[in-house]
């Protein structure tokens, strides 16, 4: 997936539910790093949390990320998986 720029285009999107912490923490990260993300939120929309389900995870947060090379699932605020799936 390449946008007009010849630039690898990337899909963010983490799953999040009110009073998560670690879900807060990870949205400032991935808008300190300048990081794009969809956020779904599991409590307002049903759909999403049989997405998540969907995906393996039974806690929030869960972070999918999509590119040219497929996807991948992050459980929880894995800084360390995030920086290099992310290329941080």
């Amino acid at each position: 997936m390449m946008n007009e720029g010849g630039m690898v285009m990337r899909k963010v999107v983490i799953y999040t539910q009110e009073g998560c912490g670690p879900c807060t923490a990870e949205k400032l990260w991935l808008k300190d790093n300048g990081v794009e993300f969809e956020e779904r939120n599991i409590r307002e929309n049903p759909a999403y949390l049989d997405e998540i389900v969907e995906l393996g995870a039974s806690a929030t947060p869960a972070t999918l990320i999509k590119d040219e090379n497929g996807s991948q699932v992050i459980l929880g605020f894995d800084q360390e998986k995030l920086e290099k799936v992310l290329g941080i």
